[in-house]
C-alpha cells in the first residue's frame, strides 16, 4: 500500500532525528509517494541549501494528483473549528484528502493531522 509522506517526516529524516527511521524501509520497498503541495513545502527550502540532488530524488517519487473538493476542505474545516483543533491548517487538509481519496497510508509526526487523519479515519504510521 502507498505511504503519503507529509513534509513533517521529510524534515525530521532530513535532520538524521530517529522518529522518522521507518522512511528508510518505506523508500526501500518503493511504496512512498508525495503530491504536489508537499513538494512545495520542501523544495524550496533545499534549493535554498544547494540540495539540487536531494530535489531530483524528491522529483522522482510517485505523485499523487491532487483533486481538491474545496466543499469538502471547507466542511473539515469546519468540523475541526468545532472540535477545538484550531491548528489545523489548509495545507493539511488537502494533504489528508488527498490520503483519503487515494487509499494511500498518512505517514506524518504532525499531532494537529494525525488527530485530523483519525477522525477522517485515515489509516496512519
Amino acid at each position: 500500500m502507498d505511504v503519503l509522506v507529509d513534509s513533517s517526516v521529510w524534515i525530521d529524516y532530513f535532520k538524521g532525528a530517529a522518529r522518522s527511521t521507518a522512511l528508510d524501509m518505506l523508500i526501500d520497498e518503493n511504496l512512498v509517494v508525495t503530491n504536489d503541495l508537499i513538494l512545495a513545502e520542501l523544495i524550496p527550502f533545499l534549493l535554498l541549501k544547494k540540495q539540487k540532488a536531494l530535489v531530483g530524488l524528491l522529483q522522482k517519487i510517485r505523485r499523487l494528483p491532487l483533486g481538491i473538493d474545496w466543499d469538502h476542505i471547507m466542511e473539515l474545516q469546519l468540523s475541526c473549528l468545532r472540535h477545538g483543533n484550531n491548528g489545523v491548517g489548509i495545507p493539511d487538509l488537502i494533504i489528508a484528502q488527498n490520503a483519503k481519496a487515494n487509499g494511500s497510508l498518512l505517514y506524518s509526526l504532525d499531532k494537529q493531522l494525525l488527530s485530523l487523519a483519525k477522525r477522517m479515519k485515515i489509516r496512519t504510521l
